[in-house]
């Protein structure tokens, strides 16, 4: 059990894959101006992560080595098609709004690297607590630079404004802010690992 909440824990803390990890940093730059966003490609991430993860590791022993990652792509892109369409059809201003980063996931180095480096060698449940952990450790991460994005960019949060009388700082919004708050973000994680090692 103690093996198994370590499996889902890792991808929130101690290798979360925007802050430790630094992959998937496109989606987290682009998507993250505001909070509805980066929540809509968390989840989408996340569902991705664990169905691939659950499959992947259910046909790990009849794959051959030699086409592993053709196969892999074929089973993650399915997923990815599901989400779109699901997405597209039940909220079509966020399918919008994140454009042509839900199809981008079938790439995200965290799916594909996610399914190479675990799920292909490990049992089913491990394999759904990873990819659940490293989609949560994904979404919060996408969160956070998007509530600072959002809140600095627009003085907003979830289309709620938070001072009417606050003044955005525009570039928040725009790619420079994004990196400038990951760029801090990641500062902020190293500093509290450095500090936790003490």
């Amino acid at each position: 059990m103690k093996g198994l909440l370590k499996e889902f824990s890792k991808g929130i803390f101690r290798e979360n894959p925007i802050f430790v990890i630094a992959l998937g940093l496109c989606p987290a730059l682009a998507v993250s101006v505001s909070l509805e966003n980066a929540l809509g490609m968390g989840l989408a991430a996340t569902f991705v992560l664990v169905c691939s993860n659950f499959i992947i590791s259910g046909i790990r022993d009849i794959v051959p080595s030699q086409i592993r990652i053709p196969c892999f792509i074929v089973v993650i892109a399915s997923f990815v098609t599901i989400v779109e369409l699901l997405m597209a059809a039940f909220s079509p201003q966020l399918a919008k709004q994140l454009g042509i980063f839900v199809p981008l996931i079938v790439v995200n180095c965290i799916i594909l690297g996610r399914a190479e480096s675990f799920a292909s060698k490990n049992r089913i449940l491990p394999s759904i607590l990873d990819g659940l952990g490293m989609g949560l450790g994904f979404t919060l991460a996408l969160s956070f630079v998007a509530v600072i994005r959002e809140l600095f960019g627009s003085g907003e949060i979830l289309g709620f404004a938070v001072n009417k009388a606050y003044l955005p700082a525009t570039i928040m919004i725009l790619p420079p802010g994004a990196l400038l708050t990951l760029g801090m973000l990641i500062g902020l994680t190293n500093l509290i690992k450095s500090r936790s090692r003490k």
